[in-house]
């Protein structure tokens, strides 16, 4: 038989052999009957454990009731691919946009990962790439994933990671980077204002999960002469919207609030 069945005849899977099932056969069928067909169990059986899936945050249903696996899903198996062709076109919707270099990162820990990057229309190009580690607490995008987090959370990974000075402008100090972090939540987007590198300004807000929690985030990024204070100021609502739609697009409901309405801290 094909698909992704592969438990004994005439021994029934159990349990989490049933889960399992269902989620090897996400990647290549989307629908419940499809999802039966391939796995052999019940519609009924599929039907719940994609409802349980579902409620976990693992897996996600779009527009048209299929499901697919979520962005928790995906980061788990280390598929940053698939997330990433998720958000491409956003990316691209924002590059075109404002003309300058676009990231997309999620967050590893105490860090973040760059995953996708799209160069702008500039003559020059910016030095970061895929692959690349980032801090939180003096990149756009880090402190746009700081900004979303429980006061609990933040002090504890404040606690946790070295506040180290990148230039002359990194803030170091515990209790003002609260503070400017409660702004950045405030707004719906951080500023990198030559904090990580010098001469490099950078505007970044959260993406977020099925739950608010920000999972990632997006950046706009250009020399710092490039991207002044009203460019900023233009900037901004085109990130925070294409943010939205990041997170939307990685499960978020779209009954849940804007990327740019700050979330309660705990």
């Amino acid at each position: 038989m094909d698909g992704p069945v592969n438990h004994v005849a005439n021994s029934p899977p159990s349990a989490v052999a049933k889960v399992v099932l269902v989620l090897e056969a996400l990647p290549t069928c989307r629908g419940i009957s499809e999802i039966s067909r391939a796995t052999g169990l019940s519609t009924s059986t599929v039907h719940r454990i994609l409802q349980e899936l579902a409620a976990l945050g693992w897996v996600r249903v779009d527009s048209d009731h299929r499901y697919l696996p979520s962005v928790r899903l995906l980061s788990l198996a280390g598929q940053s691919a698939g997330v990433t062709q998720l958000v491409r076109p956003i990316l691209q919707r924002l590059c075109a946009a404002t003309g300058h270099t676009v990231h997309f990162a999620l967050r590893s820990g105490d860090e973040a990962v760059y995953v996708d990057k799209l160069e702008g229309d500039r003559a020059y190009a910016m030095r970061s790439r895929v692959g690349l580690s980032i801090p939180l607490h003096c990149t756009a995008i880090g402190k746009a994933i700081l900004s979303g987090l429980s006061r609990a959370e933040l002090q504890e990974v404040l606690a946790r990671i070295p506040l180290t000075a990148m230039t002359p402008r990194t803030i170091i100090n515990p209790d003002l980077l609260i503070a400017h972090l409660a702004a950045v939540a405030e707004r719906g987007y951080a500023v990198d204002d030559e904090e990580n590198e010098a001469h490099t300004r950078c505007l970044g807000a959260p993406v977020l999960d099925h739950h608010g929690v920000p999972v990632g985030g997006i950046s706009v990024s250009a020399l710092a002469f490039d991207l002044d204070r009203a460019k900023v100021r233009a900037c901004a609502p085109l990130l925070i919207t294409a943010a939205r739609d990041a997170s939307h697009a990685l499960g978020l409901p779209n009954s849940a609030a804007p990327a740019s309405v700050p979330r309660k801290r705990r």
